[in-house]
This record gives C-alpha cells, structure tokens and sequence, in this order.
C-alpha cells in the first residue's frame, strides 16, 4: 500500500498527515483555514486520494506558518507513500477550466524539486491571503521532490483560479502516480529517480 503518516510539531505548528496515494475514501481535512480546506478536499477528491489532515497554528500572527508547514509535511507524506516510484507514469498533466479561468499544470516526480507558478491575481479573496497558495506549493514540492509548473492561461476570478489550480493539481499527480501499462520498473534511463 501506498501510504505514510508524518507529524511535525513547532512553537508555531502542530501537523499531522495521513496520504494514502490508493485510497480513494472521503478524505478528512481540518486546518482551521476554512478555504484551504476547501481547495485540499478538492485537490484529494479530484486525485482519488485519501487524506487525514489535522492542522493547528499561531493564526493570531496570520495563516502563514500553518499552510507552508503543512506544504513542508504533505510533501514529506507524498514522498513517503509514493516509495521507489517503480512502475509509476512519473508525469502528469492537465489543463483545468473553472468557469472564466483555465489552468495548465504539468509535473514530473522527478526528486528535482522545482516550481515554476505563472499566476497573476488582482483581487483579493475575503477570508484566505492568495499569495499563500504559492508557498504551500513551494514547500511541497521541495519536500516532495517534484516539477512542477503552473501556468494560468485565462481568468479573472480569485476563487476560480485557485479552484482551477487544486483540482489540476490533482488530476496530473494522480495520472503521474497511476501505474504505466508498459513501465515495470524505475521510469527513468538512469534506473533510478
């Protein structure tokens, strides 16, 4: 089974994450940030992927520490789960509309940790620091050792652009995660990712 469970604890923090890359059950989600929350029941929904999050931080100062914590242990539980990634597609991708907004996200579970985000955004969301989002996807993808590039190709607003964003997230990991029909082994020429 493809799962791990990883806990960080900080002055500032206390996360704790169960991913089952396979699982597919409704997923759990508590960050005390309720539009983060929304996005990552999106992201797993879309994914096909169970997860458990229970999140708790200094939101007195503001969200921040809470979401690139939990960027730094969702990439930590990815990397985990995911094992020695025999078999696996490695890539995804996929180009997301969301009502105005359209999304392009491609990933290669490379364990060469990059983020290329291409996203303007103008207004602001009532109750979540959008900048926010872009430091949740740094902090996991350097944990996690992916590629990956997002790309906004059209949209005007906030909330779409996100929701654009998640779900294409979860749609290209979970098509990189899927076993290939022809890669036995490590999808690389290297023999090792």
């Amino acid at each position: 089974m493809r799962k791990a469970t990883e806990t960080r604890k900080t002055k500032e923090t206390n996360i704790q994450v169960e991913w089952d890359i396979d699982g597919g059950s409704p997923s759990k989600i508590n960050t005390q940030i309720p539009f983060l929350d929304h996005m990552l029941e999106l992201f797993a929904y879309h994914g096909y992927f169970n997860l458990n999050i229970q999140a708790t931080g200094d939101r007195e100062i503001d969200d921040h520490h809470t979401v690139e914590d939990l960027g730094i242990v969702m990439g930590t539980v990815f990397k985990k789960a995911i094992g020695d990634k025999a078999g696996i597609n490695r890539y995804g991708f996929f180009m997301l509309p969301m009502d105005e907004a359209l999304a392009l996200i491609s990933l290669d579970i490379s364990n060469r940790p990059f983020l290329g985000y291409e996203v303007t955004i103008t207004d602001p969301l009532q109750n979540f620091d959008h900048v926010l989002v872009k430091e949740f996807l740094s902090a996991f993808t350097l944990n996690a050792g992916i590629t990956l590039h997002i790309k906004l190709l059209a949209g005007d607003n906030t909330h779409h652009i996100l929701e654009a964003i998640f779900k294409g997230l979860g749609k290209s990991l979970r098509m990189a995660v899927a076993y290939s029909a022809t890669e036995k082994g490590i999808p690389s020429t290297k023999g090792v990712i």
